[in-house]
């Protein structure tokens, strides 16, 4: 492999490693970790960043997922509640971010950030 190659995919590696951790410990780790990363660390594009931390948690999700399970802390009606609504949103957000300009939408998720992460502090 060529050293710029060998970079990104240790870069990539790390990226999911956080992702992956994230995930386990807050249940976030898309959004919050891989987005951020892959825009800040690779210069991605936002939609394509978005796009690629969606198929990489598909994965992490369902590991995780099941390793909560084995600990006895999913409920699965609860997360089908949420989890067959949330594809209705999917399909909803999927279809607005591409009708609405990128630097909407990375503003818009860096505002989220902070609001979260406001509410985190102030209720801690």
């Amino acid at each position: 492999m060529r050293p710029a190659r060998d970079r990104r995919t240790l870069k990539l590696a790390a990226i999911g490693t956080a992702g992956g951790l994230f995930s386990g410990l807050f249940g976030v780790g898309g959004g919050a970790v891989m987005v951020p990363l892959l825009l800040l660390w690779l210069a991605y594009e936002e939609r394509a960043a978005a796009a690629t931390s969606l198929g990489a948690i598909a994965v992490v999700s369902a590991f995780a997922a099941g390793a909560q399970a084995l600990y006895g802390n999913v409920d699965v009606a609860d997360a089908l509640l949420v989890g067959i609504p949330a594809v209705g949103g999917v399909l909803v957000g999927t279809w607005l971010q591409q009708r609405v300009p990128a630097d909407a939408i990375a503003f818009a998720f860096a505002g989220l950030l902070v609001v979260a992460a406001i509410q985190l502090a102030v209720s801690s």
